[in-house]
């Protein structure tokens, strides 16, 4: 069975479905936060710069909306990405919530829906993070995210790799 880039994932606390072009307005209006995006490099609050963001989402063919499992309201979006049959592997990121929703059950919920869904076709997750981004590499390490590398990117910037793998699972 190939792996699915979009599936519907419930947890208790967040429910992961495909995104869709009628997610743009709320997903825009959960992501206007500037504090969400100060570790980034890209001002993603700013609807011209978040309508980039959400074209390459629709485009990826793996984004997936996050809403809150109980009140049905938008909190985020992440997304698979990369997806090697060869190497048994998948990229998961592009991740971001709510300021409202951090430091709690989400995030790591989002991560392991996520994760386990990968497991039952893949060995391998792997994430991408900006070398600035301490908040993001800090909360895979917490889900069991080892270091694997550092990678100088084109545009001058660097990137750390994390990788979990099957038989690695900490969740």
């Amino acid at each position: 069975m190939p792996f699915q880039l979009q599936p519907t994932l419930q947890g208790e606390h967040i429910h992961l479905r495909p995104l869709t072009e009628h997610d743009y307005e709320p997903l825009l209006a959960a992501a206007s936060d500037p504090l969400i995006w100060e570790q980034h490099p890209a001002q993603r609050y700013k609807p011209e710069v978040f309508r980039a963001f959400f074209t390459d989402s629709m485009a990826s063919g793996g984004a997936l909306l996050a809403l809150d499992a109980s009140t049905g309201a938008v909190i985020g979006t992440s997304r698979y990405n990369g997806y090697d049959e060869a190497k048994s592997a998948i990229e998961i990121g592009w991740s971001f919530l709510k300021r409202e929703y951090w430091g709690g059950p989400h995030n790591r919920e989002m991560k392991k829906l996520m994760i386990d869904h990968a497991f039952q076709f893949l060995e391998n997750v792997i994430f991408v993070v900006d070398s600035k981004n301490l908040r993001s590499q800090k909360a895979v390490e917490k889900i069991g995210g080892k270091f694997v590398e550092s990678r100088l990117r084109d545009d001058g910037r660097t990137s750390v790799i994390f990788q979990i793998t099957r038989n690695g699972h900490i969740l």
